[in-house]
C-alpha cells in the first residue's frame, strides 16, 4: 500500500503517494482527479517498480493557488518532484488531462522521459463530454459551485442508479465525473479547476492538439490505452494517435470506461509493467529534439 507524503516546492504543498523500488514509474492523473485513483495499480505496478503518484496542485491534499495551470506548467511542475525526490527519469504515465501533461513533459524534457504512456488521454482530438464543454463557458464560475454541492451530486449519482434499474443505462462514466465534481467543494479548488479547464477546452471541444507533433515520438518507446467504452473522450482519439505515432503500441481495454486503470487495474498494470520490461528506456539529450525541428523549417 502506497503512503501519502508531502513536500513543499515553490512555497506550496505538493502531495504524493509513493511505492516499491526499482525504475521509476510516474502516474499523472487527469482534472479533478487525484493520486489514490492510481491506487490499485500502483500496488501491482511496485512489485517491480518505483511508482511516483502526485496530486498536481490545485487537486487532491496539493495547494491551489492562483496561478497557471497551463499544461507547460503542470510538465515544469512533475520534474520539480521528480528533481526533489532524487529521480533523473521516469516511464511518464498520464491518465485524461494527465496524457497531455505527459506529452508536454515528454517534448520539454526529452532527457528525463524514459518511456511515454497515454490513458484515455486529452490533447488527441476535439472531441471531450458535453460537460467539461459547458464548464469552460463564461459565467460557469458563478453556476459552478450550485453544481458541485454534495446535494447535487448525490442526486446526480442517485439519478444513474434509478436509470439502469428501469433498463436505461447511462455512460459508467457520469459516476466519474460526478465525483469529480465533488472535487470542487471551495473555492480553490474551483478556481484551479476553472483555470485548468480553459487552458485546455473551449465550448467547442479541446482547444489544445499535440497531433502535429505526434511523430516526434518515433524515437520514444509508446503505449496508448484507452477504454472501449469511453464516453468523455473517444477511443477514436488512441486510435489516431496510435496510427500517428510510429512503433507505439495501442491496447484497448474490452468494458472499460474513461478510467481503465480503475476499472481493470489488474489488467492496467500488468499491461505497463509488460511494456516496460519488453522495451529499453529511451535515452535521450535535452536538445534531442532540435535537428528534427530545424529539418521541419
Amino acid at each position: 500500500m502506497s503512503t501519502r507524503n508531502e513536500i513543499e516546492l515553490h512555497g506550496h504543498r505538493v502531495c504524493f503517494r509513493l511505492e516499491g523500488e526499482g525504475p521509476v514509474v510516474v502516474l499523472i492523473h487527469g482534472i479533478t482527479g487525484r493520486s489514490e485513483q492510481w491506487e490499485p495499480a500502483m500496488d501491482h505496478l511496485a512489485a517491480e517498480h518505483t511508482v511516483l503518484a502526485p496530486d498536481l496542485l490545485g487537486h487532491g491534499e496539493s495547494a491551489k493557488p492562483r496561478g497557471d495551470y497551463s499544461l507547460g506548467a503542470y510538465a515544469s511542475a512533475v520534474r520539480d518532484i521528480m528533481v526533489a525526490l532524487g529521480h533523473d527519469s521516469a516511464t511518464i504515465v498520464g491518465h485524461s488531462l494527465g496524457g497531455g501533461i505527459a506529452m508536454q513533459f515528454a517534448y520539454q524534457f526529452p532527457e528525463r522521459t524514459e518511456r511515454l504512456v497515454l490513458v484515455s488521454s486529452g490533447g488527441l482530438g476535439r472531441d471531450v463530454h458535453l460537460l467539461l464543454r459547458a464548464a469552460s463557458l463564461p459565467g460557469s464560475d458563478i453556476v459552478l459551485p450550485a453544481l458541485t454541492s454534495q446535494r447535487l451530486v448525490e442526486l446526480g449519482r442517485g439519478l444513474g442508479g434509478l436509470l439502469g434499474r428501469i433498463g436505461l443505462h447511462p455512460s459508467a462514466d457520469i459516476a466519474v465525473l460526478a465525483r469529480g465534481f465533488a472535487e470542487l467543494d471551495n473555492a480553490g479548488s474551483r478556481q484551479a479547476f476553472l483555470a485548468t479547464l480553459r487552458a485546455v477546452v473551449e465550448p467547442g471541444g479541446q482547444k489544445v492538439s499535440a497531433n502535429s507533433r505526434l511523430a516526434l515520438a518515433a524515437s520514444l518507446p509508446s503505449l496508448i490505452v484507452w477504454g472501449e467504452n469511453d464516453s468523455i473522450i473517444p477511443v477514436k482519439h488512441g486510435a489516431a494517435a496510435h496510427e500517428a505515432m510510429p512503433g507505439s503500441r495501442f491496447v484497448v481495454f474490452e468494458g472499460a470506461g474513461h478510467m481503465p486503470q480503475e476499472d481493470q487495474p489488474h489488467h492496467f498494470a500488468a499491461v505497463v509493467g509488460e511494456f516496460c520490461d519488453a522495451t529499453e528506456p529511451a535515452r535521450l539529450t535535452r536538445n534531442h529534439w532540435q535537428p528534427l525541428l530545424e529539418g521541419k523549417s
